[in-house]
């Protein structure tokens, strides 16, 4: 009796601990998530681009697990003087809150507030004359404050 019974119990633990291991292995995020955040927060307007593609399709992407979450510019104007800053905010947003929780954010800031600023630069590459120049001044002051607060 004793017998059966505590080889009932090992096989069903065993039954168990088989679930529990591949459905953790199911859940994991695939091994080239560190690649794909980085092609996603690079400096170029083609890493934009396809980041943009990824957000507006998240789903496609949800074995990944990504963090894409934004508060946009946090407490600063998400559009200020009406130049339109939301989207470069929200990638930024992405790139912080992904390398955060992959360990690897202090190796990556940088380069997450760089290719902030070239998304801003890109948004101000629209207008032109003081309005361009008002756009570029706006864009480095918000730089410099993820640079030194971020």
């Amino acid at each position: 009796m004793h017998r059966r019974l505590a080889t009932a119990l090992g096989a069903s633990s065993l039954a168990l601990i088989t679930v529990l291991g591949t459905a953790a292995a199911a859940e994991a995020a695939p091994a080239d998530k560190p690649q794909v955040l980085s092609s996603w927060t690079q400096t170029s307007a083609s890493s934009y681009n396809a980041w943009a593609a990824a957000r507006a399709n998240q789903s496609a992407w949800s074995a990944y697990a990504f963090d894409w979450s934004t508060d946009y510019c946090s407490s600063s104007p998400d559009n200020p003087f009406g130049f339109p800053f939301q989207m470069s905010c929200a990638r930024h947003d992405f790139g912080y809150r992904n390398y955060k929780a992959l360990g690897t954010f202090s190796a990556n800031k940088s380069r997450i507030d760089s290719a902030f600023y070239e998304d801003l630069k890109r948004v101000c590459a629209g207008y032109g004359g003081a309005t361009k120049a008002a756009c570029n001044s706006t864009a480095w002051t918000y730089y410099q404050a993820v640079k030194a607060f971020g």
